[in-house]
């Protein structure tokens, strides 16, 4: 499972101004506002996407795209998009302050994956939902029950997080995970092309 909200892209203005600073050619950009809402115009985006193509080296205004959005999502989710640090910034719910203050069920986890649990198996993921509940009813923040809760948390457990990224580090998610195993990365990769301009994350 992997749900993105209250998604906000900024920069974009500074970025073309930046992409233009190299040739001095800003009275040819043909971006600005429409009452509150900022339009790229044909003759930038083409620069845009032509400084796509020749390189990183190229596309600095890519870096200067923010994007900011709050992710809900598996632990094992996280591990892997973890590995993306460069140029993101994230603020979690803590699971060390927090987990101890709700109650524990199904809903909380990842169980989405399309395989069909036996009965015995189905069991025993109630027995430890249970247990983690028990552990929760009688912890205390920072008591060893608590400490045992935490070291017990499932991969699944779903976290939310508030994410700053920018198109650049996308770009790179974009071009390793579209084609991933996990449907986390799948879903990911076709918000990307829901965000403004996405052909300049995702080449296409």
């Amino acid at each position: 499972m992997i749900l993105i909200e209250n998604v906000e892209v900024t920069g974009l203005s500074a970025a073309i101004r930046g992409m233009r600073n190299p040739l001095d050619s800003w009275a040819k950009s043909d971006s600005g506002y429409e009452g509150n809402e900022f339009k790229v115009g044909e003759a930038d985006l083409d620069l845009m996407r032509r400084l796509r193509e020749a390189g990183t080296d190229h596309r600095k205004y890519l870096r200067m795209i923010a994007v900011y959005a709050d992710i809900t999502a598996p632990l094992y989710w996280y591990k892997e998009y973890d590995t993306y640090k460069v140029g993101t910034v994230a603020n979690s719910c803590s699971t060390m302050h927090t987990i101890h203050k709700h109650g524990i069920n199904e809903e909380l986890f990842s169980l989405d994956n399309g395989y069909e649990f036996s009965p015995e198996q189905k069991k025993v993921i109630e027995d430890y939902l249970a247990l983690l509940e028990t552990l929760r009813v009688n912890c205390k923040s920072g008591d060893e029950t608590w400490r045992a809760l935490i070291q017990l948390l499932p991969e699944a457990f779903n976290q939310k997080r508030t994410v700053m990224l920018n198109y650049e580090v996308l770009a790179n998610m974009y071009k390793s995970r579209k084609t991933h195993k996990l449907n986390e990365w799948v879903k990911f990769c076709e918000w990307i092309k829901t965000l403004p301009h996405s052909e300049l994350i995702t080449g296409e």
